[in-house]
């Protein structure tokens, strides 16, 4: 299974009134861990819509253990756990890099779909996608 770590580094507007990292920002950091997921393996978001393509999300999840603070760095790492040729399943871990914590995991599914976001199956459509995206799963 491939891992990208993407690094971040918590910007004050990130934090609530606590000085914590208010949760709702881990999905924008998985958001970019995907983004960077993606570009690692030869593909971009960009270059996946000119082909038509679309990856809306169906479901997600975030734990959160312990709590980021203003200026930390952030580490999130991404994996693509599962693919079915018309959905991928990302997991991604948020790990505080200068003590290795534990700081939240998370799980997005998508959909592969066209633009009008009817189900694709990837191996019809794009079949050096669907390879790529069968390599990512099984490394």
């Amino acid at each position: 299974m491939c891992a990208v770590d993407t690094k971040i580094r918590v910007r004050y507007k990130e934090t609530d009134q606590m000085g914590i990292v208010h949760h709702s920002n881990y999905y924008t950091w998985f958001e970019v861990g995907r983004t960077e997921f993606m570009r690692q393996q030869g593909i971009s978001y960009r270059d996946m819509e000119k082909r038509g393509l679309m990856l809306p999300l169906t479901e997600t999840h975030c734990e959160y253990k312990q709590g980021a603070m203003y200026d930390d760095i952030v580490i999130i790492r991404t994996k693509m756990t599962a693919f079915s040729g018309v959905r991928i399943t990302m997991e991604y871990e948020a790990i505080r890099e200068h003590d290795g914590k534990l700081l939240a995991r998370g799980k997005t599914v998508h959909a592969i779909t066209d633009r009008n976001l009817k189900p694709v199956n990837l191996k019809k459509h794009a079949e050096e996608l669907y390879r790529l995206f069968l390599e990512c799963v099984e490394k």
